[in-house]
């Protein structure tokens, strides 16, 4: 468990941990490949969010699970592209979260994940958080702490 003083120093950047989803960019799990494909190069991103049509959060996909279905034994065989559908190739078992304010969970899952899609109960996608976001109030409490809670001369 955080200790409450470092979780209020945390929490004081909170409106900027979500990122909402109409800023995201995203493909739709029926869109094929090559769209994808588009989307992912212009944009430069490692991985964005596959939705359904109801905005529902379906999983994640990435250029190479894109270029995985396009290698054959010797060669690229781009006929793919045109004939899978995001949905064929995307990765569906991803950690979400609920709520862009739990940090514990947060800090936990964003070691091994650059972002965190947001879900609702529903499974709406609302958005998501950056491990960029939560690292500037990591920074700005290993800077600030002891201006925030003084210490007193035995700590120090």
């Amino acid at each position: 468990m955080i200790s409450q003083p470092i979780l209020d120093i945390l929490l004081q950047n909170k409106a900027h941990f979500l990122i909402p989803a109409e800023k995201v960019a995203n493909v739709q799990v029926d869109n094929n490949l090559n769209h994808a494909f588009l989307v992912l190069t212009k944009i430069r991103y490692a991985k964005i969010p596959v939705l359904a049509n109801d905005s529902k959060f379906v999983g994640l996909i990435s250029l190479p699970m894109i270029t995985d279905t396009m290698l054959g034994r010797d060669d690229f065989d781009l006929s793919q592209l045109n004939r899978l559908c995001v949905g064929d190739v995307c990765e569906k078992n991803v950690p979400t979260v609920e709520n862009p304010y739990d940090i514990e969970l947060i800090l936990h899952l964003l070691v091994d994940n650059p972002f965190l899609p947001v879900v609702s109960h529903k499974g709406d996608f609302t958005g998501i958080v950056t491990r960029r976001e939560i690292m500037k109030s990591v920074n700005y409490l290993a800077h600030n702490f002891d201006q925030v809670y003084p210490l007193s001369e035995s700590e120090k």
